[in-house]
């Protein structure tokens, strides 16, 4: 099936999304492994802790980036690597 055009491409963005996804289902693991219900913490204690864990694994981003080409949300480009 093709994928439909878009006005505005959506790059970077859909990889910081999925990239703070990826952190933010982390974070809930991490709970639920404390025996503790997520849906008892308050919704902005999930974030503070998973932009923490965003933080400490820039490594979500390389993830989030496959992710997003291997489902076709952007083009496949090549990595720019920091010297």
């Amino acid at each position: 099936m093709p994928k439909a055009k878009s006005l505005f491409p959506i790059g970077t963005s859909a990889v910081k999304v999925l990239a703070r996804l990826a952190a933010r289902n982390a974070v809930k693991q991490q709970l639920q492994a404390q025996g503790v219900r997520v849906n008892h913490v308050p919704y902005a204690q999930i974030i503070q802790r998973a932009n923490d864990y965003l933080a400490a694994h820039p490594e979500l981003y390389a993830q989030a980036l496959e992710r997003a080409q291997r489902e076709g949300m952007i083009d496949h480009y090549p990595m720019m690597m920091e010297r």
